[in-house]
Parts: C-alpha cells; structure tokens; sequence
C-alpha cells in the first residue's frame, strides 16, 4: 500500500519492525499518533530519546538501570545469600511483579544456542561464576525450552564443585513460552515449586 506522505509511511515502517508489531497495527498507532497534541508526541519522542540515553547496565547483576549498581543490588534488606539467574532485564521485572522474591540477581543476557553459534563465552556466565561464592542458594529461573535446559545444565555442571544449592523454577511455566508473559500466579507458583537441580 503506498501512502500520501512519506512521513507517514517512514513511522509506519518503523513500527513494524517492533517485535509483536505488524503493519495493521503500526498503521494504527501511527494514526493515532498523528491525532495527538504535539506536546503528548512530543513526551512520547523524549521518552524515546531517554531510554536510549540514560538506562545502562548494573556492573554487579547487569539488570537494567538508571544508577550503577542498581537499587536492587544497592538494597541492604535483599537476601544477599541468593542469587536469581534469568536470561534478560524482563525477566527480572516478571519476577519482581510477584513480590516474592528478595534475593539478587543475574541477568545472562541470552541463552546457550550452539545452532546460532552461542557459547559460554558469549553470555554472562563467567560473571555469574565469579558471584557465586558467597551464595548458598542459585536459582535458575530461566525459560523452559531447548536452550534454556542448555544453559540450565551448563551452569549446573559449572557449580557442581561448589557448596551451593542449585535450583531451578518449577515447571509451571508452559514449555516454549517466556516468563515476561506469564501471569503472577503462574510465575509465583513456579518460584514457590522450583527444585533442586543438584
């Protein structure tokens, strides 16, 4: 379909190069953008600008931040015995929408994917080895598919040597699904139920 205004086509291309977003949708919020006031756009340009300029990583846990450390890892009433490894920042949002988690934790940044030509060395895992050592719980509530139970069994053989419990969340996470789409119940039964790996 070619619209009137390139200006309009341009936004809409854009849009639909977001995850989950098609061109029917884009078409959609880009008209909907087009009917706001300018200053709502324009809050809606600088939040945009904003997250690209201010969120960064915590060097400790690498969850996303506007403050390194991050307030979690910053937070003296967090269980500093427990560590909650997660494959992205989203997961750890999921997670704390729960309430019931009080550990730390570490964000992988991706999965073990050999296919994709995804190693140890392209994640976190080393960091996390290095957190590890004042820890007595691991606990890896990561996504349950291929990759994930790759990466599961990895880390678990990296800590086998180490007086660490090693658990991972319960199954209640349907298999190939993500824990950003989980509900709270789902997810806070998961944590409840995990089980140790080793």
């Amino acid at each position: 379909m070619q619209y009137t205004s390139q200006t309009l086509e341009r936004i809409i291309s854009e849009l639909s190069k977001l995850p989950g977003i098609g061109r029917k949708t884009a078409q959609r919020l880009a008209f909907h953008v087009l009917k706001q006031p300018r200053n709502e756009v324009a809050i809606l340009a600088q939040s945009l600008l904003d997250l690209k300029e201010k969120i960064i990583r915590c060097s400790l846990c690498f969850n996303i931040t506007e403050t390194d450390p991050c307030s979690i890892c910053m937070n003296t009433k967090r269980d500093r015995r427990t560590i909650c490894v997660v494959e992205e920042a989203n997961d750890v949002l999921a997670i704390e929408r729960t309430d019931q988690y009080r550990g730390l934790y570490h964000v992988l940044g991706g999965l073990l994917n050999p296919l994709d030509g995804i190693g140890p060395g392209d994640i976190r895992i080393k960091e996390l080895l290095e957190r590890v050592d004042s820890m007595q719980e691991v606990i890896l509530a990561i996504n349950p598919n291929v990759s994930g139970d790759a990466t599961i069994m990895y880390i678990a053989e990296k800590l086998s040597g180490l007086p660490v419990k090693i658990s991972r969340i319960a199954r209640g996470i349907p298999i190939g699904s993500d824990l950003e789409f989980a509900d709270m119940t789902t997810l806070t039964r998961a944590m409840e139920g995990r089980v140790t790996v080793r």
